[in-house]
């Protein structure tokens, strides 16, 4: 299943142009929107144009949905272990082409190179997890208490599964989703961010050379995302809606699901504290800060944006923070050099800028950066602020940028309650030389993932998802393939 219209990915020093499909992927076959639209791909390190892709409408939506209905039965009768197979080849064949994968994510988002290929790994690392999760969703039986039946519980494929993912990680949350669907035995439509496409088709294209039959992935870009999901949650067929994003779409989507009954997962924004205590080693709480901060140039649910740093240790991670940060460079996402890429578009620097600008407004320092550079693309540079007012709207917002806002804490019980002071309880961090106050503390935080003494909590193996405002569900772990199975109960006696 050849694609016709194609963005042809540059060649590199240590590898060939590559193909890339640009129109949607329906069924078996590659073909333009119905009124046959385009969506400019703007490259965020020139801001100049580098691709368009097919522009699809509520009918291409629904159109959508009749290919993944027409492969529905034969894959959730395909056995587990053929479903499995499958999967582990397109884990193989993703790291197979990493290489290519990474440049284009740099080249559509933005984005650091070497976070780009780090991305690539693990969006493969999905397929890798859930090809060993497809044969092992087992199912439970029991005694009833009073002894009149068995109680038999099984697992069977939810259905249809729309999935939508953002730009910020476009090979990742992809494979996130359409992993655990297709090893559950789903069929799926994935919409990805209209920013960040050709990631999306790419990796689409990957899984059809692996084998995955024709149905079974749908991928459909549009440019009025609410007029066409919102047509294809209410047609009636989709039974599984699962979105990353923002809690603000969030809410919208929960309130249309609600309309047909659509089983939803959510994962959605966050507001992450990253919490240093006396007692912390502070060059392992430095580096750790900059994974949590930096890795993708802050432009991640997970990134660390209020930093807590207790009165005994603030001066001096304040200073080797600043060390670090000045240190990276901030450039071109291609480019072997950079440490820190272009920001998704415009309207994301100048967010930035006015959050920025009112934390100075109300007393705070600007240690490092402050001030976006004059140059082509969209870029903020790598920044620190200290003495930020606690009513400060960058405490209250998530920054999705390279902004690491520092505050004073005496107590432990005061950081707990700054922590705690957001509607946002996705994942916290913790930097303590005391195993037993790193757990209290990390029991008495409301997030739903707590990194103690690292940087990085994100693991295909780990259940990945928050609490409040940060979302509904888990994706990841055997949580996440649970996410898309209805459990059946079947009374019995014999």
């Amino acid at each position: 299943m050849k694609a016709t219209n194609n963005y042809l990915l540059p060649a590199s020093s240590a590898e060939p142009g590559r193909a890339i499909p640009t129109d949607l992927l329906i069924g078996d076959r590659w073909r333009a929107g119905a009124e046959g639209q385009r969506i400019e791909v703007i490259n965020p390190s020139t801001g100049e144009a580098l691709a368009s892709v097919a522009d699809a409408t509520a009918g291409d939506g629904i159109e959508s949905i009749e290919a993944a209905s027409r492969a529905a039965s034969a894959w959730a009768a395909t056995p587990p272990r053929k479903r499995a197979e499958l999967l582990r080849s397109c884990f193989e064949r993703m790291v197979a082409n990493s290489e290519w994968l990474a440049q284009l994510i740099s080249l559509e988002n933005g984005k650091a190179l070497a976070d780009a290929k780090g991305e690539v790994l693990y969006a493969a690392e999905f397929f890798r997890w859930y090809a060993e999760e497809a044969v092992r969703l087992e199912g439970e039986i029991s005694t009833a208490p009073g002894g009149a039946n068995r109680i038999v519980v099984m697992y069977q494929p939810i259905g249809i599964s729309l999935l939508i993912t953002p730009w910020n990680f476009p090979a990742a949350m992809a494979t996130r989703k359409i992993a655990p669907a297709l090893a559950a035995g789903c069929t799926c439509i994935l919409k990805p961010a209209e920013e960040t496409p050709l990631t999306a088709y790419a990796v689409a294209q990957i899984m059809l050379e692996a084998g995955i039959p024709p149905g079974v992935v749908n991928v459909i870009t549009t440019s009025q995302p609410a007029a066409v999901v919102k047509a294809m949650l209410h047609e009636g067929r989709i039974r599984k809606l699962s979105f990353t994003g923002s809690t603000e779409v969030g809410r919208l989507l929960l309130r249309e699901a609600a309309d047909t009954v659509v089983n939803c997962s959510m994962e959605l924004g966050g507001n992450a504290p990253f919490l240093v205590l006396d007692d912390a080693n502070i060059a392992d709480a430095i580096a750790g800060a900059m994974i949590a901060k930096m890795r993708n140039g802050g432009e991640a649910c997970t990134a660390a944006n209020r930093f807590y740093i207790q009165r005994g240790v603030y001066e001096e991670f304040t200073k080797q923070l600043v060390a670090k940060m000045g240190a990276v460079k901030l450039g071109d996402g291609c480019s072997t050099e950079t440490g820190c890429g272009a920001l998704i578009n415009q309207a994301a620097v100048a967010k930035i800028e006015s959050l920025v600008a009112d934390a100075v407004r109300r007393g705070a320092r600007v240690l490092l950066g402050g001030a976006a550079p004059s140059r082509p693309g969209f870029f903020y540079p790598p920044t620190v602020l200290s003495d930020v007012a606690r009513d400060s709207e960058i405490l209250k917002q998530e920054i999705f940028g390279p902004v690491a806002v520092l505050l004073p804490f005496d107590s432990i019980d005061e950081a707990i309650a700054l922590a705690n002071d957001t509607e946002y309880g996705l994942v916290a961090y913790i930097y303590t030389g005391d195993l037993k106050t790193g757990l209290r503390v990390a029991e008495r935080l409301e997030s739903g993932m707590i990194a103690l003494n690292r940087g990085l909590v994100s693991d295909a193996a780990a259940p990945f998802g928050g609490v409040k405002q940060s979302g509904l569900g888990r994706e990841g772990s055997h949580h996440g393939i649970r996410e898309f199975t209805e459990a059946k109960y079947i009374a019995v006696d014999w």
